[in-house]
């Protein structure tokens, strides 16, 4: 019997087929391949890891492939990096079929979801073992010896909400203490690093509350520049994008910093009636000299990345297409490095200046708490925000 079962579908798959049976399952392999390619796409949405630029560049040429055809763009300029990395990609696939690229394409994003789905099950689990809890607006990651925080508030353009100080502090001393982490590396989700303060901290205040708010936020402010003061491991700023206000200040104390050539740094603090923190009235004018630092903190001088690099700010500037890569991985590779040393390497760099640092930090946020109060503050913050209602 069962021979003859076997036989039967045997010729079923072998008896040859008519035209119109050929066309019918060609067409529906065509629009099941058709359907799968397109979920494919709105699936996107759902991964989660960090996509590599070369995954990017893959996915890039295989949809065009897939729904042009051959590569029929001209060729990008020399100067056009991005532009011919993509050209170049999509050419090099003229030889395979649009089914071909679609099936690809389809491969490639399951792969992406079927890491997103481990991803999903173990980070909450390790992201909130390595702190012990999740913290919104900041993700909190362990590699190893590396954690790694990122400002997570991308519609926001990563602004720090007064919780999230609060979370900082708290995230940097349990780190100091903990044997595990070795070196801590701040970055940004999206395409900023950090906006700086987020202005509706000062929104809604009752009048009556102003004097008591303003201390509040001073005490919190010295509380979370002292953590990086007092931070006796390596710290390093890894800025994605643009960096504005506190996040721009406090990279004085960083021990390094790497920079995407997307990155602005910024410190507008005269156009909103306020004076610079983060210890950055005195860390600047080392790191830059006089001049140029009272042009980024009293006078709102945007700098470039390579502005920031000429400035001794930032230590060297990436490409941005390779920046999470070569700076993700020159970082890892220094978490692995003798752990004592590098503590005592940075407190023979540091210990003389701390306690001068601390004496900063504390007229820094005395003198913020005074112009947070002060009318020509407050004038300043409402027309901020009304030329933004404008925009």
């Amino acid at each position: 019997m069962f021979k003859n079962v076997t036989s039967a579908v045997f010729r079923s798959f072998t008896r040859p087929m008519n035209n119109s049976r050929l066309l019918s399952l060609t067409v529906a392999r065509r629009s099941s391949l058709d359907d799968h390619f397109k979920q494919s796409q709105d699936s996107l949405n759902k991964v989660t890891v960090d996509v590599d630029n070369d995954t990017k560049l893959k996915l890039y040429s295989l949809f065009k492939q897939a729904t042009i055809g051959t590569c029929n763009a001209p060729k990008p300029g020399m100067m056009d990096f991005v532009g011919k990395a993509k050209w170049d990609a999509w050419n090099k696939l003229r030889n395979m079929t649009n089914d071909d690229a679609k099936k690809q394409y389809i491969n490639v994003v399951e792969d992406l979801l079927k890491q997103s789905g481990a991803q999903t099950e173990a980070s909450s689990s390790s992201d909130q073992s390595a702190q012990g809890q999740a913290y919104d607006g900041l993700s909190v990651k362990k590699d190893g010896h590396l954690m790694t925080i990122a400002f997570n508030r991308p519609k926001k353009y990563n602004a720090i909400t007064t919780k999230m100080y609060a979370d900082l502090t708290e995230i940097l001393n349990t780190a100091a203490k903990d044997d595990s982490v070795r070196l801590v590396a701040f970055t940004g989700v999206g395409s900023y690093y950090c906006s700086g303060n987020d202005l509706n901290n000062f929104m809604g205040v009752d009048p009556s509350d102003i004097s008591k708010i303003a201390k509040e936020s001073g005490s919190l402010l010295e509380n979370f520049v002292g953590a990086f003061i007092n931070f006796p491991k390596p710290l390093i700023g890894l800025i994605n994008g643009p960096a504005i206000g506190i996040s721009v200040t406090v990279l004085g104390l960083f021990d390094t910093v790497y920079a995407s050539d997307k990155a602005t740094f910024s410190t507008p603090f005269t156009v909103l009636g306020q004076t610079p923190e983060g210890c950055s009235s005195f860390t600047f004018p080392r790191i830059m000299g006089n001049s140029k630092a009272t042009d980024v903190l009293m006078f709102n001088r945007k700098l470039t990345a390579a502005e920031a690099e000429k400035c001794n700010l930032v230590s060297q500037v990436f490409p941005s297409e390779s920046f999470e890569t070569e700076a993700f991985e020159k970082v890892k590779e220094y978490s692995s490095l003798p752990p004592q040393s590098m503590r005592y390497q940075k407190d023979l760099v540091r210990t003389f200046d701390r306690e001068q640092l601390h004496k900063v930090n504390k007229m820094e946020c005395e003198r913020l708490v005074e112009r947070w109060q002060s009318q020509e503050c407050m004038e300043a913050i409402v027309n901020f925000f009304t030329r933004k209602s404008k925009l």
